[in-house]
């Protein structure tokens, strides 16, 4: 490779020396590369080792964000919700239909509720925080019902600016990468069951993939009441974004559904009533956490110290309280009905 070449292959190098050695492009095998692209591969595939939990994984994100920074971030920005939906397709092939159902019952109650009181509050705590309307139905919505899938569901019907969108998602994933280290360990103090904490993780944590990578971390149990009960809630995703419509006076707006869920729900029955499914249903979920595992991974490279600064303190104050409200109330009602 030419030397001009291997030069206009390099990105624009930071003002901090050291981490200049990191964006400077070297070839091999004819092939420019930089070091920190080679850190990001390196950390990748530590992340399908079964040393590395979810946990884990998404703080080895966050500090390839805050030190040298995503190489791929275009990629894995598209890579992250198409693993996460392949992922939690498989995670179907290790449940039972029977079980699910009953999670299902159980947590319909908690679901409407909790949707119904943090939107109204959202609305509330955004007025009193002098927040845009836009942002404060973008927040409220992803703590109410599945994070930055309602955002991104909900988003295109308000014709949501790109800043507000950003602010929304930023303030969410944020929020989740603490609710991803923090539950499991509050689980243990507080000894709930498997159940319990299962509903919890579904109803307190935004997104679907910290959802899951807290409840793998207590329990198969856990895993499958959390999956369950959050994938139904999901499911509102639906007919929140129609009312966002009709409350916000938007028309010819086309609607997201989350056919994923679709998928999972088939995955499941699949295990339920057909034995053959089992000689390799178990190799699929295995699959399922390791892709849940990159894509905490990917999440993590993608909240840098730029993102988190970019959304201000304002969206921060509403998604804090707005999470903090929700954990608390459904930790009480869950502790003493369930």
């Amino acid at each position: 490779m030419s030397s001009t070449k291997l030069q206009a292959s390099q990105e624009k190098l930071p003002a901090n020396g050291f981490l200049q050695c990191f964006y400077t492009a070297h070839s091999v095998f004819g092939y420019p590369i930089t070091l920190r692209q080679a850190v990001f591969f390196v950390l990748l595939g530590f992340c399908l080792t079964p040393w590395v939990s979810p946990p884990l994984a998404l703080a080895l994100g966050l500090v390839l964000a805050q030190t040298v920074g995503n190489p791929f971030s275009n990629y894995t920005r598209r890579l992250t919700q198409r693993l996460l939906q392949f992922s939690v397709v498989g995670l179907g092939f290790g449940m039972n239909a029977h079980s699910a159902v009953a999670a299902g019952k159980e947590g319909l109650l908690f679901t409407l509720a909790s949707i119904f009181g943090t939107l109204v509050l959202g609305y509330g705590v955004g007025k009193w925080l002098g927040l845009g309307r836009t942002v404060v139905h973008l927040i409220s919505c992803g703590t109410a019902i599945c994070g930055g899938s309602a955002i991104a569901a909900v988003g295109p019907v308000l014709r949501a600016q790109d800043t507000e969108m950003s602010a929304a998602l930023g303030t969410v994933f944020v929020l989740n990468a603490i609710a991803l280290f923090i539950f499991p360990p509050i689980g243990y103090a507080l000894q709930l069951t498997q159940t319990q904490f299962g509903l919890w993780c579904a109803i307190a944590i935004h997104d679907t993939s910290s959802v899951v990578g807290a409840a793998t971390a207590y329990g198969h149990q856990a895993l499958e009441v959390a999956t369950t009960v959050k994938l139904a809630r999901a499911l509102w995703i639906v007919p929140v974004a129609l009312g966002t419509a009709v409350l916000f006076r938007q028309r010819g707006v086309k609607i997201q559904v989350p056919y994923f869920i679709v998928g999972f729900v088939g995955a499941m029955l699949l295990n339920t009533f057909v034995r053959e499914v089992h000689s390799f249903g178990p190799l699929l979920v295995a699959l399922a956490k390791e892709g849940l595992t990159v894509t905490l991974f990917c999440i993590g490279t993608g909240l840098s110290a730029t993102v988190i600064k970019a959304v201000g303190i304002r969206p921060y104050l509403l998604g804090m309280l707005l999470w903090a409200a929700v954990a608390t109330a459904s930790l009480y009602m869950i502790r003493h009905v369930v």
